[in-house]
Formats: C-alpha cells, structure tokens, sequence
C-alpha cells in the first residue's frame, strides 16, 4: 500500500501518532497494542470515510483486509484480552527496569505476577481456579522456564535476607504466604548461596547461627523495635539499625539489599556512549567521549525533576541516533534526544518525516 497516503488519511482522524517499535527490544508487541487500542477510534474512521475507499492506486484487496480487520469487534476483543493477562508481566518488567535497588523484591514480584496471571486467564475462560486451564498451562510453562533460565540463588537469598518478610502484618495479608526460612525452595536456594560464599565449614556454622537469630527474632532480634519496623522501615535501613549484633550477615544483606536487578542502566550508558562516539565520530577521544556521557546522563536525572516531565509531556527522546539522515524540519539536535525507556511517563508523540513513522528503540 502507499503508505504516504494511507499515512495522510490516519492523520486527518487520529491524535496521537502511530508509533513504530524496534522488534529486538522486550515488551515491543505489547507496546503497540497499547497504542492501537489508543487510536482504536481513528482508525476505524478512517476506514469508513470516502477517501479509504476512492483511493485507488494500491491493491484494493489489501485495503478492503484492513478495512475488515479494523472493523472486527472480535479483533479488538483479542487485543483487551492479551492485554489483560499480560499486564502483570508488562507491570514487573517495568519495576524492573531501574537502576533502583529490587533484587530482593523480585521473588515476591514473580509470585505476585503468576497469580495475576491465572486469575486473568481464568476470567476470560470462565473457569474455576481448580478446573484445568490449557492456555495457561502454556503460559505458565513460558514463564517458568523464562523465570529459571533469568533466576539465581542469589534471588532467593537476597529474598531471604529482606526483614518484610518475615513481619506478622505482611504474612497476615496473604494466609498462604510463609517466611523465607520455612520455604523449602528457598532455603535451598540459601544453603547454595553461603556455601558459594563461605567455603570453610566453621565460618558457614557461625553465619547459619546468624541467620537463625535474624530469621526467629532470638537474642537482639527480639526487641520490640526491631520487630516492629520489620514491615515499617525500608530493609537497607532496618540492617543498619538493627544488624549489627550479626555483623556477618549484616554485610551480606546491604550488599544484596542494595543491588539493583537489572542491568538495563548500564545498557543504556553504553548505548549513550555509542551514541556519541559512532563511525562519524571515531576522531572523539575515549575521556572526551566519558566526559559527554557523564554530563549527558545527569542533564537527563535533572530533567525529570521538571514539571514537563512529571506531568508526562516531556519531548520523546532518542529515535536511533547516527541511523538517521535527517530529523526533518523539527530542528531536533543529535545530543538533544537520548534513549527512550521503560520508566518514560508517555510515549505521547513520535517524529515523521517523508511520510515514514521513525522506529522508536524501547529498552
């Protein structure tokens, strides 16, 4: 089809512009259905409207296959639904994608997001929770094996090691949850992980007896401050106030309990690198090109303090670099646009130039 036109005629009934996602990057397809349900409504006036129609010079039988396509109900109802049991997928990747400490927040998260799931799949199918559900056997098993390719002990000891969990009011909430020292996967986990850490045997014992004490609230454990702010304060510093009677431990847990657990930050800092030092830039030197970098990426902090970008109207940042010729007429500077992510609070507009939707690169 010619897609100036067709571009054209989408342009006149729809908002919001079409937003074309790189395919290597997570979460692409969902993003774009996101977007199609945004401009459900243009699209469906535009292909009602004499223009679609009179419009002759592309293949008509491929026109009048969108024109059905866009007009199916059941069509639409496909989308709502990928979208609904998809969200606590899209919704944990996104918690996910910081450079915020969350590693000991993943196990949760995990569990968290394979409930939501079934309940999802289960109200579309219309069945108990008991019955046998083949489509979300087949989720499950994607997400499982996803989930044990990604995991590592460390996952679970960092889990382990977070005082929340072993707080009455967040085992209340849920009656089927347990602590960390009662769940025989993740006590397993945790041998691993300390038999990694600590080879000789003595050292072992002494941080067992350790976590004991941490884990059943025994000696200094056991005032009623420290079991308290279990739920209350946030785990680095409850280590801090309350850890120092296990020095060992306590070491271990601000370690584990301030790492982030993704490494998309550092992705996004190398591709900002390559970004400025590309084929047209070989001559920048490597400190030249840090120095950049590192004044390029704390602009960026200070900008999201503004009030543009709180209230989710802050200019689209990077389309893709050197890959383009030409930005158009919008006068947009190479070092004025920076890696699109996750953590942007919309993705409200796009460029277009020539009538070609610029592929926007979602990390």
């Amino acid at each position: 089809m010619n897609h100036s036109m067709r571009l054209s005629m989408f342009n006149e009934h729809c908002k919001l512009k079409l937003l074309s996602i790189a395919e290597t990057r997570f979460a692409s397809t969902l993003v774009m259905l996101r977007r199609f349900k945004e401009v459900k409504e243009g699209l469906q006036q535009m292909v009602i409207s004499p223009n679609w129609a009179l419009y002759k010079e592309d293949d008509l039988v491929k026109a009048m296959s969108v024109k059905q396509k866009i007009l199916d109900e059941y069509f639409w109802e496909k989308i709502d639904y990928i979208l609904f049991f998809t969200a606590p997928i899209y919704e944990v990747i996104r918690m996910a994608d910081t450079d915020k400490p969350c590693l000991h927040l993943v196990y949760e998260w995990w569990d968290t997001m394979i409930e939501k799931v079934k309940a999802a799949t289960y109200r579309n199918e219309r069945k108990a929770l008991h019955e046998k559900n083949s489509f979300f056997d087949a989720v499950y098993r994607i997400l499982l094996e996803r989930w044990t390719k990604s995991s590592t002990p460390l996952h679970c000891l960092a889990h382990s090691l977070n005082p929340r969990y072993y707080s009455s009011e967040w085992l209340q909430e849920d009656p089927s949850r347990v602590a960390p020292h009662r769940d025989v996967e993740l006590t397993t986990e945790r041998k691993k992980c300390f038999e990694r850490y600590f080879s000789n045997e003595e050292i072992r014992r002494s941080i067992n007896v350790e976590y004991a004490s941490f884990s059943m609230c025994l000696n200094d454990f056991g005032a009623i401050d420290s079991m308290n702010d279990r739920f209350h304060l946030e785990p680095v510093m409850w280590c801090i106030v309350h850890g120092a009677s296990t020095p060992s431990l306590q070491s271990i847990a601000l370690k584990l309990l301030g790492q982030p657990c993704s490494s998309s930050c550092c992705e996004r800092n190398w591709s900002t690198y390559s970004f400025i030092h590309s084929l047209r830039r070989n001559k920048i030197t490597p400190q030249r090109a840090e120095d950049l970098v590192f004044v390029y990426n704390n602009l960026r902090l200070l900008s999201r303090n503004s009030s543009t970008y709180k209230e989710g109207i802050t200019q689209l940042w990077d389309v893709g670099g050197d890959g383009f010729e030409n930005l158009g007429e919008e006068s947009v500077g190479m070092l004025d646009i920076a890696n699109l992510s996750l953590d942007e609070p919309s993705l409200e507009t796009t460029l277009i130039t020539g009538g070609d939707i610029m592929n926007v690169e979602v990390e």
